[in-house]
C-alpha cells in the first residue's frame, strides 16, 4: 500500500529552496519514502492533499534530558524511578508534538532512557520521538554529574573503561562524559576541567570500538581542549570555544552543540526564582556564547541542534526556539535548519533520517509558513507532525 502526500511546498532539508507543487510517495508498511517529485503525482492507494502547505523534515535534537522537569526546583535527584519514568514519557510526547522526531538523550537518571528506547522500538510507547539512549553520564567524584541516581563515578582510566563497557552492555548507544563544571552545579565553575585526557580517551576508544559516538559536556576552554585531544565526537555547550579549539574541531570533524536556550532561559524566566550563583553563571555564559558560537559557525565548525531540554525553565517544546535564537545570533534560516541535518550526521542516522529523500523515513512537519523565509514558522503550535508516514499530531 502506498500513500501519496500531494500539493505541498517542500523543503527537503538538503537544498536552500522550496520545491513547489511537490508530492511524496510513502510505503505504508515500512514508513519510508519511495519517491518524491513535483507536478503530477503518481497513482497511489491513498491520497492526502496538503493544501499548499509547507513540508519540512522532522527535527533531530541531539541533546535532551527526558528525565528532568524544567518547572520543578527538585531538579533530577528527588524523583523516584516510577515518577521519573512517567514524566519522561510525557516529555517525549511534548517533544514530538513540537516537531522533534528523533532525540539523543544526554544523561538519564536510573538509566531510564535505555528501557524507554527499547519499549519505543517494540511499539509499546507510541507518539514519541525515537530515542538514542546514553544512560547515566560518566563523571569524576565531585564533578558535574556526581548527583544521586544520575552519574556513574569514575576516577581513573581503568574505572572509566570498565564503566563504559558495562554501559554498552546495558544498551548505551551514545556515551556522555562530563568534562567541565556547569551552570547548574554550585560547587564548581564552567572553567573547571573534569576528567583527565587519559580518562576521556579510554571512553572514546571503547565507544568507537563499537561504532558508538561520544559527547562531552564541556563549557570552559580547558575541558573543551581535553575532550578534543581525546577525540570526542561532539562538544556540548562549548560556550568558551576559541580559535585553538576551533582549529582542532575543523581538523577532526568534531560537532558543536551550543544549546543556546539552556543559558537564555535563565534571564528570560528565572529572575526571581533561580539562586544568585546560578543566575550569574547563566548570564555570563549567555553573553559570551553568542559571539563564540557565531565565530565557530563562521569558521566552518559543524553546528548540531540540541537544547538541553529539561534544565531549568528549558521546556521540551522549545526546540523551535533554539532555531530562532540561532537566527538572532547571526545564522541564516537555512543554516539554522541545517543544524538538525548535522545532528542526524553526528548520530550516524543520516542514511534514514534528517532529510526527505527516497529511501528515508517519512518523518515530516506540515507548516502554514515557509521556514526558509521565517524560522518562527517551525514553532507553529498546531502544525501536523508525521512519524514514519503516520500522523501523530
Amino acid at each position: 500500500m502506498k500513500t501519496i502526500y500531494q500539493n505541498c511546498n517542500l523543503y527537503d532539508g538538503e537544498i536552500n529552496q522550496i520545491q513547489e507543487n511537490a508530492w511524496l510517495e510513502v510505503d505504508d508498511e515500512s514508513g519510508k519514502i519511495t519517491a518524491i517529485g513535483t507536478g503530477k503525482a503518481p497513482q497511489g492507494d491513498n491520497w492526502i492533499d496538503l493544501q499548499g502547505k509547507y513540508v519540512m523534515p522532522g527535527l533531530i535534537n541531539c541533546h535532551d534530558h527526558m528525565v528532568m522537569d524544567p518547572t520543578d526546583p527538585r531538579g533530577v535527584t528527588d524523583f523516584d524511578v516510577v515518577e521519573t519514568s512517567i514524566n519522561s514519557v510525557q516529555n517525549l510526547h511534548t517533544m514530538l508534538k513540537s516537531g522533534v522526531t528523533y532525540v539523543r538523550e544526554c544523561g538519564s537518571t536510573f538509566d531510564i532512557d535505555l528501557t524507554i528506547a527499547k519499549m519505543i522500538n517494540k511499539g509499546k510507547i507510541t507518539k514519541v520521538p525515537e530515542v538514542m539512549p546514553s544512560g547515566r553520564p560518566y563523571s569524576m567524584s565531585g564533578g558535574h554529574g556526581d548527583i544521586p541516581n544520575f552519574g556513574y563515578i569514575v576516577d581513573s582510566p581503568d574505572e572509566m573503561r570498565k564503566a563504559v563497557r558495562q554501559g554498552m552492555a546495558r544498551g548505551v548507544k551514545a556515551v556522555k562524559l562530563m568534562t567541565t563544571g556547569g551552570i547548574m552545579t554550585q560547587r564548581d565553575s564552567m572553567d573547571d576541567p573534569q576528567l583527565t585526557v587519559d580518562e576521556i580517551r579510554v571512553a572514546v576508544e571503547e565507544a568507537h570500538n563499537k561504532g558508538l559516538i561520544v559527547a562531552a559536556h564541556a563549557e570552559g576552554i580547558a575541558g573543551i581542549m581535553n575532550a578534543l585531544h581525546a577525540g570526542v565526537d561532539s562538544i556540548e555547550h562549548g560556550y568558551y570555544v576559541n580559535d585553538e579549539a576551533i582549529d582542532l574541531m575543523l581538523e577532526h570533524g568534531t560537532y558543536l552543540t551550543p544549546t543556546i536556550i539552556a543559558a537564555w532561559a535563565f534571564p528570560e524566566y528565572a529572575q526571581e526564582i533561580a539562586p544568585d550563583w546560578e543566575m550569574k553563571k547563566a548570564k555570563k555564559a549567555l553573553a559570551d556564547l553568542k559571539k563564540n558560537i557565531a565565530h565557530a559557525k563562521d569558521r566552518g565548525v559543524k553546528i548540531s541542534l540540541g537544547t538541553d531540554a529539561g534544565t531549568t525553565f528549558n521546556g521540551f517544546d522549545k526546540t523551535p526556539v533554539e532555531l530562532r535564537l540561532m537566527v538572532e545570533d547571526g545564522f541564516t534560516n537555512f543554516e539554522a535548519l541545517q543544524t538538525s541535518v548535522n545532528s542526524a550526521k553526528l548520530m550516524k542516522i543520516d542514511d534514514e533520517y534528517g532529510t526527505l529523500k527516497a529511501g528515508k523515513y517519512a518523518d515530516f512537519l506540515v507548516l502554514d509558513g515557509n521556514p526558509l523565509e521565517d524560522i518562527k514558522a517551525v514553532a507553529q503550535e498546531d502544525k501536523a507532525v508525521y512519524k514514519k508516514g503516520k500522523r501523530a499530531y
